[in-house]
């Protein structure tokens, strides 16, 4: 007797804080035979998987995959083909930045049943977390969500003379290592120099850490404050409204992250 397909569930876990995670992922984690999770998970979250679920870390890190992506299409595949519930946790939202439209794809053609279950993103709720609102009247009525890395390094395809003139407010993933040649490319495309810019690092988490600057000042502050990632880097007028709506307690560190003057 043939052996019938089981279901992948393609699930956002959230920006870090493990309070952020849906309802609906909960209920996923709690009836998965096998979980397959990424770097930044947070591993309390796995607690809501049940005893016998089998754990499988996927992690993936610049320079460090101990899984390749087509290795994690390949579980995918060999763990439903055994007619196995799946979960594939992935950090922030499994549809941005995360990949999880190729993995959905691999499983559409294998005629593997599957869902996606959205998760909050860190572009979104780090900047919440920061006192930054991603919108507000009259300041901000337009944002983007932008990658700051790509397949080859800098992120050379995205058309930073539209997001320059055209977006108020931008949210980059990512963007850390490649920061100066961001700031550098939105500054030749008419991009003002003393536009204010947040980074934050740890987002959501109890390691959160948040400086400020400009974009012809952001790319030092970041480097004399150590910051590393995970961070989101918030690029627009909304930064300036952390001074009076920041109300989450951040890490103390040193040397000290400046507020945006």
């Amino acid at each position: 007797m043939k052996q019938k397909k089981g279901k992948v569930y393609l699930v956002g876990s959230g920006p870090g804080d493990p309070d952020l995670i849906t309802v609906k992922a909960t209920k996923c984690l709690q009836q998965a035979d096998v979980i397959l999770y990424d770097r930044l998970v947070n591993p309390v979250l796995l607690d809501y998987g049940g005893h016998d679920a089998e754990l499988i870390f996927c992690g993936k890190e610049p320079g460090n995959h101990c899984f390749s992506q087509d290795a994690i299409h390949e579980l995918l595949v060999e763990q439903a083909m055994e007619g196995k519930t799946v979960v594939r946790l992935k950090g922030g939202d499994p549809f941005m930045f995360g990949r999880g439209g190729e993995e959905a794809m691999i499983l559409a053609e294998y005629g593997i049943e599957f869902e996606v279950v959205p998760g909050i993103t860190s572009g979104v709720a780090a900047p919440a977390y920061a006192g930054i609102p991603i919108t507000y009247r009259d300041i901000s009525q337009s944002f983007a969500v932008v990658t700051g890395h790509s397949v080859n390094g800098k992120p050379k395809n995205i058309r930073w003379d539209y997001l320059s003139q055209g977006v108020d407010t931008l949210a980059v993933y990512m963007g850390i290592k490649n920061l100066p040649y961001i700031c550098r490319q939105l500054e030749i495309c008419g991009k003002d120099p003393n536009t204010p810019v947040a980074v934050i690092q740890q987002g959501t988490t109890s390691e959160q850490r948040t400086v400020f600057g400009t974009l012809e000042t952001i790319v030092n502050i970041v480097k004399d404050n150590r910051i590393t990632n995970p961070a989101m880097i918030l690029i627009g007028e909304v930064v300036t409204l952390s001074e009076k709506l920041a109300w989450f307690p951040e890490k103390i560190d040193e040397p000290p992250c400046q507020p945006y003057k």
